[in-house]
């Protein structure tokens, strides 16, 4: 999968972003718009070679396989919680698919398996949004067997739709972390799996396993009473 009408794109996610480009391939989106983007640009990639995700982690983002963008944001001064950026894009994600809920912070899922993955990386004062959105796999090209697909899910999409139905989502939810609308903040806890759940924690220095409270308003996560601005949190039970 591909995009098929680039200016087709951009004329209909002008709101939101001025200038949106497109490559067969490069190393990282993330790398290209931190190095050269500017505010209200996107970067979409049929493939990425050098893909990073959390904590360090190597992206697969197999050649048509995915949506694979970034995004450049202007940071506002004062800056909101950064915190609430990071739940900013998944929350966008589940506004164009509903099926979908999040584990925090921002792992996109749907029936507890991943199906994006969500990374920013700060240049103040721009700060660059990526993302990879499994579209079109085959079983034996996801990552890990806790990874999924959209169609492997029954969910067909035609790729310069979804791009568009994204992007403007993704506007709309960043511009309320812009404008500090608590609007987003209510609406990621209505999707969010983690909260509730017995979770284990893995730290820099060690775990903590406990129940998660909830997401305070700085977008950290809740358990046991404490709250965790970052950490790998994995549910101790399957989620819906």
């Amino acid at each position: 999968m591909s995009v098929n009408n680039l200016q087709r794109i951009q004329e209909a996610v002008s709101q939101y972003w001025t200038d949106v480009q497109w490559v067969e391939t490069t190393g990282s989106t993330n790398a290209d718009m931190l190095d050269r983007g500017t505010p209200g640009s996107v970067l979409i990639a049929d493939e990425q070679t050098d893909g990073k995700g959390r904590l360090g982690r190597h992206w697969v983002s197999p050649k048509g396989a995915q949506l694979a963008m970034s995004m450049v944001l202007e940071v506002p001064d004062p800056a909101p919680a950064f915190g609430l950026l990071s739940i900013a894009p998944g929350v966008a994600v589940t506004d164009v698919l509903p099926q979908a809920k999040l584990k925090w912070p921002n792992d996109v899922q749907i029936k507890g398996k991943k199906i994006a993955g969500i990374l920013s990386g700060l240049d103040f004062p721009k700060v660059v949004v990526g993302i990879g959105i499994n579209l079109n796999m085959q079983a034996d090209e996801l990552p890990t067997d806790m990874a999924t697909a959209l169609n492997l899910e029954g969910i067909d999409v035609d790729f310069d739709e979804f791009t568009i139905a994204v992007l403007n989502a993704m506007g709309r939810r960043f511009q309320q972390w812009t404008q500090r609308d608590p609007q987003l903040l209510e609406d990621y806890r209505k999707v969010c799996s983690t909260i509730g759940q017995p979770v284990r924690i893995e730290l820099h220095d060690g775990e903590v396993v406990g129940t998660v409270d909830g997401v305070n308003d700085e977008g950290e996560v809740i358990i046991n009473g404490t709250a965790f601005a970052v950490g790998d949190v994995h549910h101790l039970r399957p989620t819906s």
